[in-house]
């Protein structure tokens, strides 16, 4: 449990650092490895079609490192720090996921702690 109150903080450090001025939604991710490792994420919104997902940024992170085995990843979200709320990845960023990680890897929110095959129950599959 402190591991978690830990990486809560750690998201939250990284929402600081998310680039949103359309919506104003921030968000941060701690992506955990089973070494324990950690990397971290925000938004980077745009204009166009092509933002990244906290969530995306953290894998891509720890993907350039050349991790490939992954724990959890705890998700924060919300206008400011202090108006927090259930923040879940998206469908793509969902489907993303599933590539690097088994299907009970650990999605962690202020709220509650989701496996992957919970929230993409049919994944795509080539």
């Amino acid at each position: 449990m402190n591991n978690q109150i830990e990486e809560i903080e750690l998201a939250k450090k990284a929402m600081l650092q998310a680039y949103d001025p359309y919506t104003h939604f921030k968000v941060g991710a701690v992506l955990v490895t089973k070494s324990g490792k950690k990397y971290t994420g925000c938004n980077i919104a745009n204009h166009g079609i092509q933002s990244i997902c906290a969530e995306r940024v953290a894998f891509a992170k720890a993907i350039s490192e050349g991790e490939k085995s992954f724990e959890r990843i705890v998700i924060v979200g919300g206008e400011t720090i202090d108006t927090l709320e259930e923040c879940l990845p998206c469908g793509y960023c969902r489907q993303f996921m599933s590539e690097f990680v088994a299907q009970d890897f650990k999605i962690v929110t202020i709220e509650k702690e989701y496996t992957l095959q919970e929230l993409l129950p049919y994944k795509f599959n080539l």
